[in-house]
């Protein structure tokens, strides 16, 4: 008898530990197994761009963990740091699959293009859900909403400061009253990548409209979801692309995909509430003020000039707070954001 009930809970261990194949893009990757792709995307008759993506399938069973790089493909640091998580990512050392994408916005990546595809001019990180019939960037939202997204039980948005953002670290997350349960593990999700500093998006009762942004289409779905903002002025500085590593192989144990204790940091400093300070004018911005400082409300923290040089504006802080990021060169065009401020009481 005791050797029945021993080969039971063997067989019962099993069954519940084996992980599956997991098909992706006709391929099925067997347990313990990574590989890559090119997702092609075509935008003219002859012409056409790739997402480029690694799948790991662990060894084991687990949750399915979606990761997106290079949504906006001149934010380097996360980029670098996604490269390099999905190379040292064993299969055999995991549960569960890991989707990551290696660069979303390609052809923003290769062109040095801030912000926007430069095929059609629009940013991706404002196009989800996206559209299969729509201009490229619509095309690479749709395709990220149904085969990265839609296949997550959770998922990571990477995002930095590019070449005109000066910008601190910070992780985010969505947080609505009608999906408590899920902006609950959202949050959860972003205390495990280990910033000191979490932004609440959202903090309202419900959505109204379309996704707009690539991690609240998940949000949107049910989907767990969490953002990672680190990296400054476009620069490739080591300790964040190891921040960024760090806090994806820390996710890893919370989600208990790898083995390992998870660390939290003791308290995190939750941001319910922003600022934007916008240009009123095309011209030069100057500031002397840099991300992380604290603002008094009324401070003087920087002016708009004409290409002369003569004042069109002095900007003051609407409020006390301290600056999450700032528009870092000159150039500045009417209604661009010139400081994103953290409200504290």
């Amino acid at each position: 008898m005791r050797k029945y009930f021993l080969l039971l809970f063997i067989i019962s261990f099993f069954s519940i530990s084996a992980q599956n194949s997991f098909e992706f893009e006709g391929k099925k990757l067997t347990p313990g197994s990574k590989e890559r792709f090119l997702i092609p995307v075509q935008y003219q008759e002859n012409l056409t761009t790739h997402i480029p993506v690694t799948v790991i399938n662990g060894r084991n069973s687990g949750p399915v963990l979606g990761i997106t790089a290079g949504v906006h493909g001149s934010e380097y640091v996360p980029i670098m740091a996604a490269r390099a998580f999905a190379n040292e990512v064993d299969p055999k050392e995991i549960s569960g699959t890991i989707i990551l994408v290696n660069i979303t916005n390609l052809a923003s990546f290769l062109e040095r293009s801030v912000r926007v595809n430069p095929i059609d001019r629009k940013n991706i990180n404002r196009s989800f859900p996206g559209n299969m019939e729509g201009s490229v960037s619509e095309k690479i939202a749709a395709i990220i909403s149904s085969k990265i997204i839609a296949r997550s039980d959770y998922f990571i948005d990477l995002h930095a400061g590019d070449a005109n953002n000066d910008l601190m670290a910070y992780a985010g997350y969505y947080n609505y009253d009608y999906k408590k349960e899920v902006s609950k593990k959202s949050l959860g999700l972003a205390k495990a990548l280990g910033f000191d500093i979490i932004v609440q998006f959202g903090n309202t009762n419900k959505i109204e409209g379309k996704s707009t942004y690539c991690s609240r289409e998940a949000f949107m779905r049910g989907i767990p979801a969490a953002d990672i903002e680190c990296g400054r002025k476009g620069l490739i500085e080591p300790q964040n692309v190891e921040r960024i590593k760090s806090g994806l192989s820390n996710v890893l144990k919370h989600l208990e995909i790898s083995t390992g204790e998870a660390f939290y940091p003791k308290e995190n400093l939750i941001v319910s509430k922003r600022e934007s300070v916008n240009s009123n004018y095309d011209g030069f911005f100057q500031s002397k003020i840099k991300s992380g400082q604290y603002l008094k409300k009324g401070m003087k923290i920087g002016e708009v000039t004409d290409f002369f040089g003569e004042t069109l504006e002095e900007i003051y802080a609407p409020c006390d707070g301290f600056v999450l990021y700032k528009s870092y060169n000159p150039p500045i065009k009417k209604d661009q954001i010139l400081f994103s401020i953290a409200v504290t009481d």
